[in-house]
């Protein structure tokens, strides 16, 4: 059985970490630059902060799914996912990427908000894309 794909998208890269990318439909346009931490210039965008900023939205998405299924309903301020990637060595001196969720919801208790969090993480496709291959450490506060 194949997959029904739902939404496709493409983007082109010229230029590596210090070039551009461009959506074919052009509403993403952006320059890139080596991060200063990485002896860039900085001054524009990089893959890993588009990495967090893609995470944090599916996932606070997917946390919001989960909420309405189980009978919460949240206002747009009573959840916030920050989404941290860094970018490291492992001992073969490959590349790799680290993750850290930090998920704050408003109204419920400590367990319901770990119980939506552990919900979200397994329909997230982010979190199906990476895990086994990418540490992702999450915290989960209730307020």
């Amino acid at each position: 059985m194949t997959e029904t794909i739902l939404y496709a998208t493409k983007v082109t890269a010229t230029g590596g970490r210090k070039g551009a990318i461009r959506s074919e439909d052009g509403i993403l346009d952006l320059k890139l630059a080596v991060p200063k931490e990485l002896g860039g210039m900085g001054g524009a965008t990089n893959p890993e902060q588009l990495f967090a900023g893609g995470y944090a939205a599916c996932f606070e998405n997917a946390l919001l799914r989960v909420a309405r299924q189980s009978g919460h309903r949240f206002a747009d301020g009573d959840v916030e996912v920050v989404a941290e990637i860094g970018l490291s060595r492992n001992v073969a001196d490959a590349f790799v990427l680290h993750a850290t969720l930090a998920v704050s919801i408003a109204g419920v208790d400590q367990a319901t908000a770990e119980q939506l969090v552990r919900g979200a993480d397994a329909i997230c496709p982010y979190s199906n894309a990476i895990r086994g291959n990418v540490d992702v450490a999450k915290t989960v506060v209730a307020r």
